[in-house]
């Protein structure tokens, strides 16, 4: 998502505005109220890829027993796994967080609510999503509605993966990721292939801000060829001022990347890297 979904206040690193502070509350409306105006629309596009790629790699495991899990990287409030696996947009999730309502209600209340309202949307073709985000009150809420089958928080960047996320990481066959490749580095991948037992995938959506390379020469080490094709991008948010422009803008180009008609029309732009097993050219 976002932010890296540590603590906070929010702020700017390296000319990239930060939300840390929307992720530390016990649900997701202020998420929703924060980046509504930003029209932050990157799960939105998501949304279809990860639900093809969940399903072509789930086909590849018929007849072995249970099925390939996903893990979302940096899930935050659980947003893939809610578009994932139920019949409900983005953009009903924006309407229903900040209507007067939703807003009305205490937590425990939302929490009831939206375990019905997930419960009742649950595609039939429903995989099991696992969420990874140091931010301990997002990944709580997203498994007490029933996004998430398991939740974590280890920090990969810091350290090895805990007995608990060992144990699961046998059953992840997808790994996906929108947005928290400003966050994250090749360790965290590493030390999730590391504890891996089935073949996996990953689909990741990273800013053209920054270089996805280390990363693909890791993936590449443990036997994954990845895919781009950097002409098509996924606009992702609006800049929240002429200043994160600016260094979009510029970080764009540092990366021999060209912004016209995208970063210098007003917002982040993603490019979508597909990982699966194979040779590599």
């Amino acid at each position: 998502m976002p932010g890296s979904g540590s603590g906070g206040t929010e702020g700017v690193a390296g000319g990239k505005a930060r939300f840390d502070d929307i992720y530390d509350r016990p649900d997701p409306r202020a998420y929703f109220t924060r980046l509504a105006p930003l029209e932050y629309e990157i799960p939105r596009h998501a949304q279809p890829v990860f639900r093809r790629a969940a399903a072509e790699r789930a086909a590849l495991d018929e007849g072995r027993p249970g099925r390939p899990a996903v893990l979302d990287v940096c899930c935050s409030y659980g947003i893939n796994a809610a578009l994932l696996n139920h019949e409900v947009t983005l953009t009903e999730l924006y309407e229903r967080y900040a209507s007067p309502d939703c807003q009305a209600l205490s937590t425990a209340e939302l929490v009831a609510r939206d375990k019905e309202f997930y419960a009742e949307r649950r595609r039939p073709d429903a995989v099991p999503v696992f969420g990874l985000d140091i931010a301990a009150p997002a990944v709580h809420y997203a498994q007490q509605v029933g996004l998430l089958d398991a939740a974590f928080t280890d920090d990969l960047e810091q350290a090895p993966p805990g007995p608990r996320l060992n144990r699961a990481l046998t059953d992840v066959g997808l790994i996906t990721l929108t947005g928290g490749g400003s966050y994250i580095t090749e360790r965290t991948f590493a030390a999730l292939l590391n504890g891996a037992r089935r073949p996996v995938w990953v689909s990741a959506f990273v800013l053209r801000t920054v270089s996805y390379e280390p990363v693909v020469r890791t993936l590449a080490a443990y036997g994954l060829r990845t895919t781009v094709d950097p002409s098509r991008t996924y606009p992702q948010r609006r800049f929240t001022d002429e200043r994160e422009q600016r260094y979009a803008i510029e970080a764009v180009r540092q990366l021999g990347g060209d912004p016209s008609g995208r970063e210098d029309a007003g917002r982040f732009h993603s490019v979508l890297y597909d990982s699966r097993p194979g040779s590599l050219p």
